[in-house]
């Protein structure tokens, strides 16, 4: 779902009528009304099972006396949207109308009032609340109900970009009375450092990477500074300290580690390489003083060897005495080697077109040092000083100039000048790169579990990518960026809306993945043609029912005739195995 249009006139004022309706047919005085269901009941049980209109009851202020759809009400078919739809939230309504409006959890009346300004005003109530309080009670009720098992968590966080000065909210201040972000410049991992930011933090639970808990953070605050409450937190939604919480490499600082570690958790992470040790065992790897055994044969899908992890023999601790172990990756080895063979091909284009710079009649480069400026940039934006050594050549060039302005003549006279130019002769430093390429694979894991195995440590940080997904998920499937929307407080409210969203799909193809394993079901067919799929995505299932429809005929006189789209067999299938009614698609579901 995208945020992409919501600007100043964000929730403009209006009716919310949105003219003739486009789901609707008339003939001989009778008519026909389609409405599409869609995933909507696949999500209603979702919904209903995590209780959340419970908890919204139970955490939201009372709804706004202007709007003539509640608060909660409100919240549920924006969240419900968000699954199934990219449409922006001001055409909220919009969507509302094409659907039934049972299954969204309103009567037929209130839909046409879900405008705009409506949909503003429940998320103002929504940021006005506990909101933060409401999630850990959900996720409380959640892992119990769903079972899932907490005894590992990772954790990551993303950029959430906007376009706009947003000057009002640059620096923290209140809203209502209530504290708000401050959205403004920062490391940006889109890679838009042109653009203000919010940091959107995210912990999910290597069981089936169901989201446990999100923190939205100032735009300019680095990941480091965010673990020790994200574990604390943890700590609370958990109920005991010895989970193993995973995160990159901005958890491994002395203070963030220290706090896990005296505070009774266990952590894992990558030694950043900015560290003495990853320097050093690089350096020992690159002088064959480095013993390695094999670890874990990763496998395909399909039978073929994926990747083989080795670990070096020796026994190696991080300065304040954490255990650090030194794994080697066969892909992780091509892929440096093709990344450093990528920069050493730009930073040659770059040095070439300098030197074409350079030798122009026109050139701006009269200066050494300014060559040297040119230079220096090129090494650094790629990385290259090691492999590449990059000299000035300056060349004189004596020519005669007049001594005085003026048209030349028999009297003129000349002195001589001198011209300086510059050119570049580099070379590839081969020893360099094959001392480098020796140390190509290569990952410093840090760890203070004693418990855990070599192969243990590597694989709970292997399920990292697993956070990663969730963020993918959110800017691909929800296009939560580039967010265009003024007001911060309704800012901060829709993060948390879309992380109820991330959790209601998680939770959906788990429960489904989980089904298959029990019902010894290997694959579905759910990709285009009917091909097979092993490990069905939410998008997935919830694209498998776009098609179902309900219609509704009705004369002036006669009583309305219900109809709905046929499921197919494997439709039905799905619904068995998520041990849903398929009866729920032929009748009304009031939900909440």
């Amino acid at each position: 779902m995208s945020i992409t249009g919501m600007t100043e006139r964000e929730f403009s004022s209006g009716d919310g009528t949105s003219g003739a309706r486009s789901n609707q047919a008339h003939a001989d005085g009778r008519s026909l009304t389609t409405y599409t269901v869609g995933a909507l009941p696949i999500i209603n049980q979702a919904l209903s099972r995590m209780r959340l209109a419970e908890f919204m009851d139970g955490y939201l202020p009372p709804s706004d006396a202007r709007s003539k759809v509640g608060t909660r009400e409100g919240l549920l078919v924006l969240i419900r949207s968000i699954l199934v739809s990219r449409e922006p939230v001001y055409g909220l309504g919009e969507w509302a109308e094409l659907h039934a409006p049972d299954l969204l959890g309103l009567a037929p009346h209130q839909v046409s009032r879900l405008n705009d300004d409506c949909v503003g005003r429940c998320l103002e109530r929504l940021f006005d609340a506990d909101y933060r309080s409401m999630v850990l009670a959900l996720m409380a009720h959640v892992v119990k109900e769903f079972d899932v098992d907490l005894e590992q968590l990772h954790n990551d966080s993303t950029s959430i970009t906007f376009f706009g000065s947003y000057d009002e909210a640059t620096a923290a201040s209140t809203r209502r009375g209530k504290p708000t972000l401050a959205i403004t410049h920062g490391h940006n991992k889109d890679h838009r450092p042109d653009l203000k930011q919010l940091l959107f933090i995210l912990t999910v639970a290597r069981d089936g990477g169901v989201p446990i808990y999100f923190n939205a953070a100032d735009g300019n605050v680095t990941d480091d500074r965010t673990h020790c409450e994200t574990w604390d937190l943890m700590c609370e939604i958990v109920g005991r300290k010895d989970f193993l919480y995973v995160a990159d490499s901005k958890l491994a600082t002395q203070a963030n580690m220290a706090h896990i570690h005296e505070g009774g958790g266990r952590f894992v992470s990558i030694l950043p390489r900015t560290r003495t040790e990853p320097k050093d065992l690089r350096q020992r790897t690159v002088n064959g003083e480095v013993a390695w055994k094999d670890l874990w044969t990763r496998m395909a899908e399909n039978g073929d060897v994926d990747d083989v992890y080795r670990v070096a023999t020796a026994k190696f601790t991080t300065k304040e005495g954490y255990r650090l172990l030194w794994i080697h990756s066969l892909n992780k080895k091509e892929r440096d080697a093709a990344k450093r063979s990528r920069a050493i091909e730009k930073a040659l284009g770059d040095l070439g077109r300098l030197e074409e710079r350079l030798s122009s009649p026109r050139t701006r480069f009269r200066k050494r040092s300014k060559v040297r400026d040119a230079v220096d940039k090129i090494l650094d934006d790629h990385d290259c000083w090691a492999w590449l050594s990059v000299d000035i050549e300056e060349h004189r060039e004596t020519y005669l100039q007049q001594e005085s302005k003026g048209r030349p003549g028999k009297e003129t006279k000349y002195v001589n000048k001198v011209r300086k130019s510059f050119g570049l002769d580099y070379e590839l430093n081969e020893e360099a790169l094959l001392r480098e390429a020796k140390a190509d694979g290569t990952f410093p894991l840090v760890t203070n579990a004693t418990d855990l195995s070599d192969r243990d440590v590597l694989l709970a940080y292997k399920k990292q990518p697993r956070v990663e997904k969730r963020f993918s998920q959110l800017k691909s499937d929800f296009e939560v960026a580039p967010v265009y929307l003024k007001n911060v407080d309704r800012v901060e409210a829709l993060l948390c809306a879309y992380f109820l969203a991330m959790l209601t799909q998680a939770l959906i193809e788990r429960e489904l993945r989980l089904a298959m394993k029990a019902a010894n079901v290997d694959s579905l067919p759910l990709y285009p043609e009917g091909r097979d799929c092993k490990r069905p995505c939410t998008r997935r299932i919830l694209d498998l029912y776009q098609n179902i429809q309900r219609h509704q005929l009705e004369g002036a006189a006669e009583e309305v005739v219900t109809m709905v789209t046929d499921l197919s067999s494997i439709q039905n299938r799905v619904l068995s195995l998520l041990e849903i009614p398929s009866h729920l698609y032929g009748r009304k579901t009031p939900i909440g």
